[in-house]
């Protein structure tokens, strides 16, 4: 006899098998363009992108990005969602396989029959296991997988975001060190400029209006150093709270990392009695991340980002949700049984049985529930259009995040040439007009001006860096950090 019901229950299933509810298709048209519209960086080399801190030469920064993650409340709630979600993939994976408990009970009693008082004690194992003849289960374990591998492509995409806020940090700050010499360098010319008015206008040779404007541009050179100054300390604030490092050890790590800085030589027959201006440009270059190329496939680029397969990993998920609240308007096979023994003690003589069953073969067919079924499924279905949608939006956005990557890095190249070029004519010109200005024959108004422009252009050059610099952090997030997400589960 069990043979027989154990026999028919695996006929119904292998028989009903086939009836399983499949939900949506999970593969959605990819939005990925043939080719990238903006100019890819000249010069680009391949890399890989995931050691792409390690390749700065900057040991540095490798030490900020891995101290910032490893104090990083977003990848701590990432890794706490990925063990929430291998949980439910385990109990979603346990409905599947039949579920075993232990039971034992002791009993006594006196009936008013032939039996005497006596004690019964018993133990058994209880077994169930719900036949998933539509699929209900497997569809439930599929969507509680998809959301495991989500969740782990959630914990990189934050790590990935950590990364290129440090270092976008620490790069801000480095041009800001150089921008603050600058500033320095400014204020010290300035300040020996005022010198050599007052002693002028002392001497007759200079008019107190002359030597007025030479006091303000002095005391205008000293305070944009001292803003300067402040927010390089704000930076440094703003790093040390990222990478939870004290500020005083982070201050002499980036004193101990910190790239020399050359002096500019006089021009060709120039004797200049000013400062040199540091070469700002060629002090920050050190700071710049070398060139690199994403993967020439556009497919490849958008496939390592964490975000992308996340929502591509939700559609699936959704697709498993819709099959389940589907199957759940199907009919449900149970199957229970269990396996044991008992004791019955009565005036001092036990009488031992082993005992089992098989069944009840259950059959719950939903019959009526006020449309309660079908509206799960509609709403699964809304779900499942959602994360299609939101799919779509997330490769858009991957899309222009990495065009505009790439817009950036054309221009800031095209633009450095230029910038340089500016650069060493406004320095060319400061330091003639200064020589001019020793000897009489220029006013402090064009000392002034010259000045300005050359100012102007050493902040150009050192942005211009800077911003290439973003320009190549953002193409790092933007391509995913080089993570590769695992294949699917089958």
């Amino acid at each position: 006899m069990s043979i027989f019901l154990r026999a028919t229950a695996l006929a119904v299933a292998a028989t009903l098998g086939g009836c399983a509810v499949q939900g949506p298709a999970q593969q959605v048209d990819s939005l990925a363009p043939a080719q990238w519209q903006a100019p890819l960086p000249h010069n680009g080399s391949q890399a890989d992108l995931a050691s792409w801190w390690r390749g700065q030469s900057d040991s540095l920064l490798v030490q900020l990005i891995e101290s910032a993650q490893a104090v990083s409340p977003t990848v701590a709630s990432a890794a706490s969602r990925i063990a929430q979600s291998r949980a439910e993939r385990v109990a979603a994976g346990a409905a599947l396989a039949p579920n075993v408990d232990a039971a034992a009970s002791v009993n006594r009693s006196n009936q008013q029959s032939a039996l005497p008082m006596g004690t019964t004690s018993q133990a058994a194992l209880n077994a169930s296991w719900e036949i998933d003849i539509f699929g209900a289960n497997r569809a439930a374990r599929d969507a509680a997988q998809a959301r495991l591998d989500s969740a782990h492509a959630g914990w990189h995409d934050a790590r990935v975001s950590v990364a290129a806020e440090v270092a976008n940090q620490y790069y801000g700050l480095r041009a800001c060190e150089q921008l603050l010499a600058v500033a320095k360098q400014d204020a010290t010319s300035r300040a020996d400029t005022s010198r050599l008015t007052e002693l002028s206008a002392t001497a007759g040779f200079q008019s107190p209006a002359s030597l007025a404007l030479a006091r303000a541009s002095a005391a205008d050179g000293n305070s944009r150093y001292i803003a300067q100054r402040a927010a390089c300390d704000v930076d440094v604030k703003v790093l040390s709270a990222l990478t939870a490092i004290a500020e005083p050890e982070l201050r002499g790590k980036l004193a101990s990392g910190a790239a020399p800085i050359t002096a500019t030589p006089p021009a060709s027959g120039a004797q200049a009695a000013t400062p040199a201006v540091t070469p700002a440009s060629a002090a920050y270059a050190s700071f710049t991340p070398p060139a690199m190329a994403i993967a020439s496939l556009p497919a490849q680029t958008l496939s390592q980002r964490p975000d992308v397969f996340t929502a591509e990993r939700e559609v699936a998920a959704a697709s498993a949700d819709v099959g389940n609240a589907q199957a759940q308007r199907y009919p449900r096979l149970s199957l229970s049984g269990s396996v044991g023994i008992a004791n019955f003690r009565t005036g001092g003589e036990n009488t031992k049985t082993d005992t089992w069953t098989i069944g009840p073969v259950a059959l719950s067919v939903p019959v009526f529930d006020a449309g309660r079924r079908r509206a799960n499924v509609d709403s699964a279905n809304a779900r499942y259009d959602a994360a299609v949608i939101s799919y779509r939006a997330t490769v858009r956005q991957a899309v222009s995040e990495t065009e505009q990557a790439l817009v950036n890095l054309d221009s800031t190249a095209a633009r450095a040439t230029d910038a340089q070029t500016a650069l060493d004519g406004y320095r060319a010109n400061y330091n003639a007009v200064d020589e001019r200005y020793k000897n009489g024959m220029a006013s402090l108004f064009e000392l002034e001006d010259a000045r300005r422009t050359r100012l102007t252009a050493e902040q150009t050059v050192i942005s211009l860096q800077r911003e290439r610099s973003a320009a190549w952090v953002a193409l790092y997030r933007a391509a995913g950090g080089g993570y590769t997400p695992p294949a699917a589960a089958n």
